[in-house]
């Protein structure tokens, strides 16, 4: 495919990106659009499917392919991707790179669709690896499960080339398509259910489809913009070429290495399908909520920052690049703190204000609710390891994080049978260990990564920050006293309708953020700080 060459403001040196503060915003309103539909979305299931049978089918059926696209497409593959195209674009002239991209599409191309074969041949293997507990214990279940991931497992080649398309927009500063495309995904997904549910025999092969279609629509939005920056693939299949080696090269331990979050959510899913029926949907509901903000501001502030710290680390700017990882790891804390200690106090009222309808009964919001406060104690780290791991990819480093991978996914392993255990045996809330486990080995992960950085003086910390250690700690202190006061003058959640909570729970939020937002003013936090323009 011949394509004429594009502004010279596509390759022009970083002097001329946009600020982080400003990119990391654009997406972090799309995201936060992108996760409001996505609460609609879940209170539409909890609506149609509850947390019985054929929703813990649909949650594994869908988990599945989901799990695969982090490692293909966000995860392993961008961070692998993301600095090689950067390095072409600093370096390199447009031809190079739309060569590159030509011939990263047609070798994905051909594993992504040699995968999604199999996985749709082999369905009822792929169910027994990631479900056992369906296979052994509710056969049913089981063939459910089954024919819903011949459903939705396609839905891994489509979205992992969106995410392709997502990450060559994003090396080239255009972070608001890529945001946006997920509330497509939630679209399809409420139409599905309002729609199509309702005159099926099993509800949840409806939104099988849906996600499904959803891959499609996904896909083709992005074409148009790919486009535009005259970098519409051709696909080649040459897996000489030296940057698809490259990018192989750094791939494969990248493919464990960023990825060890999911795979200890992974293995939560396959665990939970041993414990009662519910606690697959439970973890789900709970781990959506860890989500919102994880979304929101962790994954944001990832997005932008990796093609930043790519290109600084090619500038050989290794000044500028410490003060981005730096600026990042403030910015986590000033969202994370107060955003885990809100999902702590305000669970069981979130949840039963989203959820409590129809086919979901309040011993569901009830369990759910103790899985959220355990996953949200990990949240802090969950953000943490998403700014600090791009300071080891984009320079091209994959072997640290996948060392330190290993050390948190085995961590995770045994902490999984020291609190599932005595916590489903005693207490009968064994899925709460499991949420408990991921979020300690995600202490592990964390703290390896920085430690790692500091000892290769990549990341050196700006002076004050024993200053913002205080000032965070007193203005969550008044965030959490105002929303105490505020639960202990509203206790009748359960029996309320769902706009009495709806506007409760609104108050209690605004509230939470008003003191927050004026009480880090009293402690001398100042919203000049966490501006950067590199």
């Amino acid at each position: 495919m011949t394509q004429s060459h594009p502004p010279s403001s596509d390759t022009t040196a970083v002097t001329k990106a946009p600020s982080l503060l400003r990119s990391s915003s654009l997406v972090s309103a799309f995201t936060m659009l992108s996760r409001v539909l996505g609460l609609v979305r879940d209170m539409v299931f909890a609506r149609v499917i509850g947390a019985g049978a054929g929703a813990d089918a649909f949650f594994v059926a869908f988990k599945i392919p989901n799990f695969m696209r982090r490692l293909f497409a966000e995860g392993a593959f961008a961070q692998a991707f993301v600095p090689v195209l950067s390095e072409y674009r600093q370096k390199g002239a447009h031809e190079a790179v739309k060569a590159l991209v030509d011939r990263v599409a047609g070798c994905l191309g051909l594993v992504l669709v040699s995968v999604t074969v199999l996985a749709v041949v082999g369905a009822p293997l792929v169910t027994g690896l990631f479900a056992p507990g369906f296979w052994l214990n509710d056969p049913d279940k089981y063939a459910l499960t089954v024919d819903m991931v011949r459903v939705t497992f396609p839905y891994l080649l489509l979205i992992s080339l969106t995410g392709f398309a997502g990450a060559i927009l994003n090396s080239y500063d255009r972070f608001a398509i890529p945001a946006f495309t997920p509330v497509l995904l939630n679209l399809s997904l409420i139409l599905a259910a309002l729609a199509v549910a309702p005159n099926m025999d099993t509800p949840a092969y409806a939104l099988a489809w849906g996600v499904m279609v959803a891959g499609v629509v996904q896909l083709l939005f992005q074409l148009p913009f790919l486009k535009r920056v005259h970098l519409l693939p051709a696909p080649k299949v040459d897996w000489r070429d030296p940057g698809v080696k490259r990018i192989l090269w750094l791939m494969a331990p990248a493919l464990f290495g960023v990825s060890v979050s999911q795979i200890n959510l992974l293995l939560d899913t396959v665990l939970a399908s041993f414990l009662p029926t519910g606690s697959v949907s439970w973890l789900y509901y709970s781990d959506r909520l860890v989500e919102l903000p994880l979304g929101v501001f962790g994954i944001a502030l990832a997005t932008v920052i990796t093609p930043s710290l790519s290109r600084q680390h090619a500038a050989e700017d290794p000044e500028t690049f410490s003060h981005t990882l730096d600026w990042a790891v403030r910015s986590v804390l000033l969202l994370a703190l107060p955003a885990t200690l809100a999902l702590i106090l305000l669970a069981e009222p979130i949840l039963m204000t989203l959820f409590q309808y129809g086919e979901t009964a309040v011993r569901d919001m009830q369990m759910a609710s103790y899985s959220l406060r355990a996953y949200a104690l990990g949240l802090l780290a969950f953000m943490l390891i998403k700014v600090l791991a791009p300071g080891y990819f984009a320079r091209q480093d994959m072997k640290s994080p996948v060392r330190i991978g290993i050390y948190a996914m085995l961590a995770n392993m045994v902490l999984n049978v020291v609190f599932v255990l005595p916590l489903y045996l005693i207490f009968n809330i064994g899925h709460v260990g499991l949420a408990l486990a991921t979020a300690v080995s995600a202490y592990l992960n964390a703290y390896l990564l920085f430690r790692g950085l500091r000892r290769l003086g990549v990341y050196r910390q700006e002076p004050g920050w024993a200053r913002r250690l205080l000032s965070f700690g007193g203005a969550n202190a008044a965030m959490v006293a105002a929303l105490l006061g505020g639960l202990s003058v509203w206790t009748g959640w359960q029996e309320w309708f769902w706009w009495q909570r709806g506007w409760r729970l609104a108050v209690l939020c605004i509230l939470g953020l008003a003191v927050y937002g004026v009480s880090l003013r009293i402690f001398g936090i100042k919203f000049s700080e966490f501006r950067s323009n590199h």
